[in-house]
């Protein structure tokens, strides 16, 4: 009887959990009802794993003996992964999300390599296609981890560039392929085709070797400008390992929760691919900051004008329309809350104010819309590049906030360059555009921008929070108040 009930608790907060799951996924595709949609699924996840705990009356027999001590294993992991993750998440900087972001998929695929380790060890996947299944899990989880741990590595700065060498290529395929192969060899002997000349357990411990060495192989020679593709991929590695290792379980919970992730993740990734105009494939394989460097671009013309962040305040000022094109630095600079007290300023003096976000601005995706958003800027003076780019053309002024490639002409002019044909925001277009940027320095694809030597273009060097308040401080100083 207890069983029974138990069985149908489970199997009820399942069905629960998965709806939290999906209308959470909808709620977030907004930014107004983002935050509602966290928390909605955030419920859902409680509830799902809370309920297992019922599991506690449904175990045979031989594990009965174990039950206290694996509760008890069960708390302490709940405590420490819940706890860590309570207070990580609430001290984690705006700048350090795409790291937290980049781990977080790491764990999701170590967890799915986890229980398929158990698995496959325990000698618990039984017949042709529930082994398949489960190897295909374990291989996903295991590149996801790693991969994700580089791409860690790589945002939070301890591995400083790509890492690239002759033969790469070959090494990766070989990588791959030796694994498909082992895997392959596993299934082979798990059906009785051969003896497995090495214990099944040493050729299981090669399996997740081999992956865990392909997903940092896959890794290490991506650059910076790819990393939000990279952490696209990777969320949708993770779902699917995920997915694959709830249809071993036999759990709806985990298989329509991971199918869920792996879907939008791999969405987000096509997305991201389709908005800089490459393949995923060419964002994994084509050592994109590499070619940049070896191939000679078009001339660049003109200079680059310096001006003073006042200067550059007061003509926004007195303009009738600017849109405000944030990046990566505005992120570094912490200075999205200046930057909202200054268009307060600006929107209380009757002008038209509007964001610019581009879909590869920042680090990883969303980035800048919930940069804004912490800021408390209105959702509907924010737009993408599809809604606003033909609005440039008759825009006053232009700001660009430690933005680079998305605003590169060179995307639409320069066939050598290796962003042409990346969709970029039209802010050379405008009448006037300011450019607030700590130096001299390239974007992330290592090619110099034509936009800062164009006639229309003024650059503000420093840290923009600095400028932010050098600009607000300009303003202030005509009369002005805020909204």
């Amino acid at each position: 009887m207890l069983v029974t009930l138990s069985q149908i608790a489970i199997g009820a907060t399942d069905l629960v959990a998965a709806f939290l799951f999906l209308y959470g996924l909808k709620r977030m595709s907004s930014p107004a009802t983002a935050t509602s949609g966290i928390r909605v699924a955030g419920i859902g996840m409680a509830a799902a794993v809370l309920i297992s705990f019922l599991y506690f009356f449904t175990v045979d027999a031989a594990a009965k003996p174990h039950i206290l001590v694996n509760l008890g294993l069960a708390v302490v992991a709940l405590a420490i992964g819940g706890g860590g993750a309570w207070v990580v998440g609430r001290r984690v900087a705006m700048t350090a999300m795409p790291q937290m972001v980049a781990i977080y998929n790491g764990m999701g695929g170590g967890a799915a390599g986890g229980i398929a380790a158990v698995e496959l060890f325990g000698n618990r996947a039984h017949g042709v296609t529930q082994l398949v299944v489960t190897l295909l899990g374990a291989c996903i989880g295991a590149v996801s981890m790693s991969g994700s741990v580089i791409a860690w590595a790589k945002l939070q700065g301890v591995i400083k560039k790509p890492l690239r060498f002759p033969g790469q290529r070959i090494l990766n395929g070989v990588a791959f392929l030796a694994s498909v192969v082992v895997g392959g060899w596993i299934v082979f002997v798990a059906v009785g085709g051969a003896a497995p000349m090495l214990p099944v357990a040493t050729w299981i411990t090669i399996f997740f070797g081999l992956a865990l060495l392909f997903g940092i192989l896959m890794t290490l020679p991506i650059g910076g400008a790819d990393m939000p593709v990279v952490i696209s991929i990777f969320n949708a590695f993770t779902g699917l390992a995920v997915g694959l290792e709830g249809f071993v379980l036999g759990n709806p919970a985990l298989m329509i929760a991971g199918m869920v992730v792996g879907a939008a993740g791999l969405l987000l990734t096509l997305l991201m691919a389709k908005a800089m105009n490459r393949s995923v494939a060419n964002v994994l394989f084509a050592n994109f900051g590499e070619t940049s460097k070896k191939k000679k671009h078009g001339a660049i013309t003109g200079t680059e004008r310096e001006t003073q962040a006042s200067d550059a305040a007061i003509k926004m000022r007195y303009a009738s329309s600017v849109i405000i094109v944030p990046g990566y630095g505005l992120a570094a600079a912490q200075a999205q809350q200046k930057l909202y007290e200054f268009v307060k300023l600006l929107l209380a003096a009757k002008v038209q104010v509007r964001f610019a976000i581009h879909p590869v601005a920042g680090r990883m995706p969303g980035q800048m819309d919930v940069l804004l958003a912490e800021a408390g800027v209105p959702y509907d003076l924010i737009f993408q590049l599809d809604t606003i780019n033909d609005d440039f053309a008759t825009t006053d002024v232009v700001l660009v906030i430690g933005a680079n490639d998305v605003v590169n002409p060179a995307a639409r002019t320069d066939k050598s360059s290796p962003i042409f044909g990346m969709p970029i925001l039209n802010a050379d277009k405008a009448k006037q555009v300011y450019v607030i940027k700590r130096g001299q320095g390239k974007g992330y694809s290592g090619i110099v921008n034509a936009l800062f030597y164009m006639p229309n273009c003024n650059m503000v060097f420093g840290d923009a929070q600095a400028v932010m308040i050098k600009m607000i401080e300009a303003v202030r100083g005509l009369g002005a108040a805020a909204a």
